[in-house]
C-alpha cells in the first residue's frame, strides 16, 4: 500500500522552520525508522487520521495514557463542561480533591499526593523530597529507564537517547550527575554492590517497575521484591515510577500487580485523561515535608488545573467502574496481538522476541530474550525500521523506535487485532522477499 503524504511533507517542511527537527519531542521525527512523520489531525477510538486522509490503527495512544482510546465520550464531555467554567485559575478547586481521592483509592501506598504538570516534574520532585527526607545525596536509577529530562536523570536513559545513541545530554554538567548511579536493570547483585560501596549515602532508588523506555521489559521473578527489601534494609526510599504503568498494567498499577509497596509513587498523563498532568505521592509523613507544610519547595501555576482534573476524574471513574471486565479483555486482546505477530515473524523466518505485561508490549527484532539494556541493544534496528515503515503503509501506527513500548486501549476491537496481524504477515513476507 502506498500512502499519499503530500500535505504531511509540506507541513513538516514548514515545521522545520520553527522547531528543532520540525518537532516538539525527538521521537516524533521518525529518524530512527526513516522517512518523514505523518502529521496527525484527528483521533477517534482506536484510530488516528493524518492531514492527507490516511487512517491508522493506533498502538501508541499518546505513549500510553489513552486507555479508553481517542475522544472517549466520557473524557471529552467532562473537558467541555469544565472549559465552560474556566480553563485555569491558579487557585484551588474542588475537582483536585475529587481526583486525588480516586488516585489514593487505587494506590493505597499514597496517603497524600501532589499534582504537577508532567511526569518529568513528578520524578524530579519525588527525588528532591527523598533527598530531603534522608539527608543523603546519591540516587540510583537503572540503565534504559527514562524518568523525564531533568538533568540528574539523563544518564543511560533509554528511549530517544538509546535510539540516537546519546549516552546523556549536552548541557548537563558532570557535577549535576555525579550523584546519580546507573545500574543494570534486573540485576540484584549490582544493586547490592552499590549499597556496599555507598553505604548510608543513597537517598533513593527510582525504577520503572515494568520498563517502557527500552521497549517493554518486565521484572524477573523476585527482582522487585529484592529491590524493596534492600532499600528498606539500607534506609533508602523506593520510588516506583508508574508514569507508564499506573492504571495501565492493572488498575492499581505495577505495585498492585506485583504486590510491592513503595515509599513514593510517580504518575503521569493517564490521571489527566491524556491531558498534561503528573503526580507524586506517598505517606502523609513524607508528603507533609513538602511546602507549605515543610521545607521541600515545589510549585506550579497549572498544577491541578481544572481541565486535567475533570478529564482524569472521568477516566479513572470509568476504569474503576469497569475494571473487572476492562483489564481481562485488554490482556486477552494483547496476548492475541503479540502472539499473532510473533508467530507471523516466525513463519517468515525472522527473529522476533516479544515482552508483554497486560496491555503494554514490544516486539524486539532479536533472537535473544530481552531483560535489560544490554540484551535490548542486540536488536536489529534496521530491520525494525523496515517493519515499521511497512506497517505504517498498511495503516498501523506503532512506536517509531525499537526502544519504546506499544499499548492497547478499550477501543480496539477483535477486527483491529486481526487486521494488524494480517498486515504484519504481509510486511514480513515483503521483508524476506
Amino acid at each position: 500500500m502506498s500512502r499519499k503524504l503530500d500535505l504531511s511533507h509540506s507541513l513538516q517542511q514548514r515545521a522545520e522552520k520553527f522547531f528543532p527537527g520540525g518537532v516538539n519531542s525527538p521521537v516524533r521525527a521518525f529518524r530512527a525508522v526513516g522517512g518523514e512523520p505523518p502529521i496527525i489531525v484527528s483521533g477517534n477510538r482506536a484510530r488516528m487520521t493524518d492531514v492527507d486522509g490516511n487512517q491508522y490503527i493506533d498502538y501508541v495512544l499518546s505513549w500510553g495514557p489513552l486507555l479508553l482510546g481517542h475522544c472517549a465520550p466520557e473524557v471529552v464531555g467532562a473537558v467541555i463542561e469544565a472549559t465552560r467554567k474556566g480553563t485555569s485559575f491558579g487557585a484551588s478547586t474542588p475537582s483536585e480533591a475529587d481526583l486525588a481521592e480516586e488516585v489514593i483509592k487505587a494506590f493505597p501506598s499514597m496517603e497524600k499526593v501532589r499534582f504537577v504538570s508532567s511526569g518529568t516534574e513528578a520524578t524530579m520532585s519525588a527525588i528532591r523530597l527523598a533527598r530531603a527526607a534522608t539527608n543523603r545525596k546519591y540516587i540510583v536509577k537503572f540503565e534504559g529507564c527514562y524518568h523525564g529530562h531533568s538533568d540528574a536523570l539523563l544518564v543511560k536513559a533509554g528511549s530517544g537517547l538509546a535510539t540516537f545513541g546519546i549516552p546523556g545530554s549536552a548541557g548537563v554538567p558532570e557535577e549535576f550527575v555525579k550523584f546519580t548511579l546507573a545500574l543494570p536493570y534486573n540485576n540484584v547483585a549490582a544493586l547490592k554492590e552499590a549499597f556496599q560501596k555507598f553505604r548510608g549515602q543513597i537517598a533513593c532508588v527510582i525504577i520503572e517497575p515494568v520498563v517502557g523506555n527500552m521497549g517493554c521489559v518486565p521484572p524477573k521473578p523476585g527482582y522487585l521484591e529484592s529491590v524493596r527489601s534492600l532499600t528498606q534494609r539500607e534506609g533508602t526510599l523506593l520510588i516506583l515510577d508508574e508514569v507508564m504503568t499506573g492504571f495501565r498494567v492493572s488498575y492499581g498499577g505495577a505495585q498492585e500487580l506485583y504486590g510491592i509497596k513503595p515509599d513514593l509513587t510517580t504518575l503521569g498523563k493517564v490521571i489527566g485523561g491524556g491531558l498534561p498532568v503528573g503526580a507524586y505521592g506517598g505517606s502523609a509523613a513524607l508528603m507533609n515535608q513538602v511546602a507549605p507544610l515543610g521545607p521541600v519547595y515545589q510549585a506550579g501555576t497549572l498544577s491541578g488545573n481544572p481541565l486535567a482534573m475533570a478529564a482524569g476524574l472521568a477516566m479513572l471513574r470509568t476504569l474503576s467502574a469497569g475494571r473487572e471486565t476492562i483489564y481481562p479483555r485488554l490482556n486477552t486482546l494483547s496476548e492475541k496481538l503479540v502472539g499473532g505477530i510473533t508467530g507471523a515473524a516466525r513463519e517468515a523466518g525472522i527473529a522476533v522476541n516479544a515482552n508483554q505485561v497486560g496491555s503494554m508490549f514490544t516486539w524486539f527484532f532479536t533472537d535473544h530474550e530481552v531483560f535489560d539494556w544490554n540484551t535490548a541493544a542486540t536488536c536489529n534496528t534496521e530491520l525494525f525500521g523496515r517493519f515499521h515503515r511497512g506497517m505504517l503503509d498498511a495503516g498501523v501506527w506503532l512506536p517509531a523506535s525499537q526502544f519504546e513500548a506499544a499499548f492497547l486501549s478499550t477501543a480496539h476491537t477483535e477486527e483491529d487485532i486481526d487486521a494488524t496481524i494480517a498486515a504484519a504477515r504481509k510486511v514480513f513476507a515483503a521483508i524476506r522477499a
